[in-house]
């Protein structure tokens, strides 16, 4: 399509449908929004847009693929695109070369954010202009017109990936599948389809979790271009054509060599990489991995092989990387064996963002002995049950305080509650709608003891949570939020839950080290 001729119908004035309007000014030959809730859209009703002279419509990831604008629009025959696809249309050669920038794209159930901030790291500590852009950042069809941008790294959500058809990427990735979104795609088959578009066409590393056996399905069914190599990453002992991990080592047998020359690579050699203490934001102070975090480094790390990045300079950027916010951060201790006197009783972090310690840790006073310590965990990130499962894996049985619940989208917590129960002490269950996560411990988890937090006032909710939360902690629990769910129930974002969450954590820690002694 000739976007210079085109009238261009950009549905929804959210973050996306504003970058759309920035980029498509002086490009397409008119612009037209609507947004039932935006005072400055040119309309509030999808009913008043004449679909007769639009030539393409720009939808964002609120609307989902039956909504009755969108069946109109497509009835009509008008392509109805993401912001993505858009920025693909419209992207321009690189000031560093005649081409357009390359697109690493990564998506998943969970793990796209830290695996593209962890590519965006890795390049730029190799000398690369390449932002973290997409589902994070800045909106892609910004970046895509930026000619300064050398690469772009993508976190590409499945909504995004619905209205996406012509993207071809360099290097692409899917983390993990799992359970998530289906009441936005109307089931798993048709989010999983939405995930794979991400291997069409994939130019240079097709890049498969080979723990996961759906994703390892859609690898195998992909039809990359001619010459793109397959490369699979493993929490295990890597086999040919894998990354992985054997004996405390991330091992390459990818095949990929330092010029991402793809044919001279020989995957039947193994090199060691980097050992895995290495890295300290995949791991506790006591050297405990994380092993969805390490999933995702290992990802990051075939990614950027397969873009032509010496294994020597991506090791030591990763090694420097700092984690985003919300993802399984330490945001308070208290230590029980201190008497309040003392003053020192917690470390606590400097700020709702983590800080400046080792992943939100002060780290200016020796660690107490963990078994004496009360810890609280956000990983309020995890907003659906493979994340929280993922989270509660990463610590000992019977030790987390969990705090779940929330806005579940159309999810279930029974598979869930059957793997990780026995990491629980205790739980207390949050969000508007409880129904989903009660049932799931009728089923599943009856023998632990719940706290639930009612729903109203809402202002108050994390407060009374955390509260609950230290009536069942003692010496070596955790207390994670994790809560499985999506925010927007009773909170403005998952950011927005993290926060409160830490200020209360902080808050109650603040009350022991005033009175050890006292009741909360």
């Amino acid at each position: 399509m000739d976007i210079s001729k085109a009238t261009v119908l950009v549905a929804g004035m959210g973050v996306s449908g504003r970058s759309a309007c920035e980029v498509l000014a002086g490009r397409a030959a008119h612009v037209v929004t609507v947004d039932e809730g935006k005072s400055d859209a040119d309309y509030h009703s999808f009913a008043d847009v004449d679909f007769r002279g639009i030539d393409l419509v720009m939808s964002s990831p609120v609307f989902n693929p039956r909504t009755p604008f969108i069946v109109k629009a497509q009835s009509l025959g008008i392509p109805v695109v993401s912001e993505v696809e858009l920025g693909w249309m419209l992207r321009v050669p690189s000031g560093q070369s005649q081409q357009p920038a390359p697109w690493i794209g990564i998506t998943g159930t969970n793990g796209k954010t830290s695996t593209t901030q962890m590519v965006s790291a890795m390049l730029t500590g190799a000398g690369e202009t390449a932002p973290a852009v997409g589902n994070i950042g800045k909106a892609v069809s910004h970046a895509a017109v930026d000619p300064s941008n050398q690469t772009l790294c993508v976190e590409l959500s499945s909504f995004q990936l619905h209205f996406t058809q012509s993207l071809s990427l360099e290097c692409a990735a899917i983390t993990n599948l799992a359970d998530d979104h289906l009441d936005w795609h109307g089931g798993f088959a048709n989010y999983a389809a939405d995930k794979a578009k991400v291997y069409r066409g994939v130019q240079r590393a097709l890049v498969y979790n080979a723990d996961d056996s759906r994703v390892s399905e859609l690898a195998a069914a992909a039809h990359p271009a001619p010459g793109c190599k397959r490369v699979g990453f493993t929490l295990g002992a890597p086999q040919a054509g894998e990354i992985g991990v054997q004996d405390g080592w991330i091992i390459d047998r990818s095949g990929l060599d330092a010029t991402g020359d793809d044919t001279a690579g020989d995957d039947t050699a193994a090199r060691s990489l980097a050992a895995v203490s290495d890295f300290s934001h995949l791991c506790e102070p006591d050297g405990t991995v994380y092993p969805h975090l390490l999933a995702d480094a290992l990802c990051a790390l075939a990614l950027v092989l397969g873009h032509g990045i010496a294994a020597d300079r991506a090791v030591e950027a990763l090694k420097a990387f700092k984690p985003g916010g919300h993802r399984i951060q330490t945001v308070a201790r208290y230590d029980t064996t201190v008497d309040a006197d003392q003053r020192g009783i917690a470390q606590q972090t400097g700020s709702a963002h983590g800080g400046n310690g080792h992943r939100g840790e002060s780290t200016d006073r020796p660690q107490a002995d963990s078994s004496n310590v009360i810890r609280f965990v956000d990983d309020s990130k995890a907003t659906n049950a493979h994340a929280a499962g993922a989270s509660l894996s990463s610590f000992p049985p019977h030790s987390v305080v969990w705090i779940a619940g929330g806005l579940a989208k159309g999810g279930h917590f029974e598979d869930l509650l059957a793997s990780y129960a026995d990491r629980l002490s205790a739980a207390v269950i949050i969000g508007v709608d409880q129904r989903p996560m009660l049932d799931a411990f009728a089923s599943k988890a009856p023998d632990i003891p719940l706290s639930i937090i009612d729903p109203e006032p809402k202002e108050s909710v994390m407060q009374r949570a955390v509260d609950a939360a230290g009536t069942h902690a003692h010496p070596g629990s955790v207390v994670l939020m994790a809560p499985a769910c999506a925010s927007m129930d009773q909170f403005v974002s998952y950011a927005d839950r993290g926060e409160q969450f830490a200020a209360q954590a902080r808050l109650w820690v603040a009350r022991r080290q005033a009175d050890p002694h006292g009741q909360e």
